[in-house]
């Protein structure tokens, strides 16, 4: 029995295999994933879900009963080993060999890590997977002292819920300003008063140099040439690709990504890859562009699908990731680079603002903070001309831009 193999039950994973059957597959699928849930999605893990403010059952994708009601045979709590090329199988960590005609690797990432003095006390945590989630979830107790090491999403969103739980919270980022590499400098330090004026001390320009401990629990963290003290820490220096399974199989993969062409194929048209996990060609954009965020699993999971079934999907939209921090909302639609132009739609201080990017006059990205129902109108301007003072004027409409 051959058909098609998912590896990494993921938020990619589940989108593969619900598009292959919405469209009429109706060979063998098997889903093969690490974790002993079914997939899920991640985003709640550091929003809703970790403040306590959404169930458990909402973050997954499917009921309980829809992999078996769609026959797809599940293989969760177990590791893909191998991956034969020639003899088109995948090996599993409990001996177990699976055939494919096709085979999609949505391994996602893991959490980057420090190597430094301390890393491995009780107490230093990183935020990945649902149990990940549940253990930060049991220790936010107010009162108790959390520093964040790393000002990205995951970061912030993991103080922000630290601070509405009671917490005192520090955040220290290596960077003069936190999201600085993703927003540029005038956008960045929206979210650093952002933070600040709910009570985290955010420090900026400062390196970790170890975790301090006690009876091998944590108890502060050097950074600065001080100790900060510390109940619980979070390290949070962003992810890197499960690539392992592709390198190991001879296929094109670093720390990247594994390279998969505009319909998520690799040079084994067999093989394909989506999700965290793909450096997948942009047809629009013209180069390859990994993307971590949960519009981009969805979609690569659908269009491996579609590539399966012979359909001619590209890879084209743009890139979509969105925030919740404390009274904060913001979606974010393009690929922007730090020092492209910023232009800024209406006042900070109110907190409702649209931001656009351009370079050479193009709209590259924009961002709504606080302001709704606009975010396919945003989308529709990048790629685009527009005149700068037309972007930077409230008073003109989004939609006769």
């Amino acid at each position: 029995m051959s058909g098609t193999v998912v590896v990494g039950a993921g938020l990619a994973a589940a989108h593969v295999v619900q598009t292959l059957r919405d469209e009429g597959d109706t060979g063998p699928i098997t889903l093969v994933g690490e974790e002993p849930d079914r997939p899920y999605e991640r985003p709640p893990l550091s929003k809703g879900y970790l403040q306590g403010a959404s169930p458990r059952d909402d973050v997954f994708v499917h009921d309980t009963g829809w992999y078996d009601d769609h026959d797809v045979t599940t293989r969760f709590g177990t590791v893909a080993v191998a991956l034969d090329r020639a003899a088109r199988t995948v090996t599993l960590s409990d001996g177990d060999t699976l055939s494919y005609d096709h085979v999609v690797l949505a391994t996602g990432s893991r959490p980057r890590t420090l190597d430094i003095p301390g890393a491995r006390l009780d107490g230093v945590r990183t935020l990945r997977t649902l149990t990940d989630s549940d253990a930060l979830r049991a220790d936010l107790v107010a009162g108790r002292r959390l520093v964040v090491v790393g000002g990205g999403w995951i970061g912030l969103e993991v103080a922000a819920a630290a601070r509405l739980a009671g917490l005192d919270v520090t955040v220290l980022e290596y960077a003069a300003q936190p999201l600085l590499r993703v927003l540029g400098p005038q956008v960045a330090a929206f979210f650093a008063d952002l933070h600040r004026r709910h009570g985290v001390d955010l420090r900026t320009g400062v390196g970790v140099e170890g975790f301090e401990g006690t009876s091998g629990r944590v108890i502060g963290v050097r950074a600065g040439g001080t100790v900060i003290p510390a109940d619980l820490v979070l390290v949070g220096v962003g992810a890197a690709p499960n690539v392992a399974l592709a390198r190991a199989a001879g296929l094109a993969a670093d720390d990247r990504g594994v390279a998969v062409d505009e319909h998520l194929r690799t040079a084994d048209p067999a093989v394909l890859a989506a999700g965290d996990v793909a450096l997948a060609h942009h047809a629009t954009l013209g180069h390859a562009l990994r993307v971590e965020h949960w519009d981009n699993a969805i979609r690569q999971g659908a269009l491996a699908a579609r590539s399966i079934l012979g359909r001619p999907d590209v890879y084209d939209w743009q890139p979509y990731f969105y925030t919740d921090q404390y009274d904060l909302g913001m979606e974010y639609v393009g690929h922007a680079d730090s020092d492209d132009e910023v232009i800024v739609r209406g006042d900070p201080a109110g907190g409702e603002v649209v931001v656009f990017w351009l370079r050479d006059g193009i709209v590259r990205a924009a961002m709504n903070v606080n302001v709704w129902d606009v975010n396919d109108r945003l989308r529709a301007l990048v790629g685009r001309t527009v005149a700068r003072e037309r972007l930077a004027d409230p008073a003109i409409p989004l939609e006769e831009l």
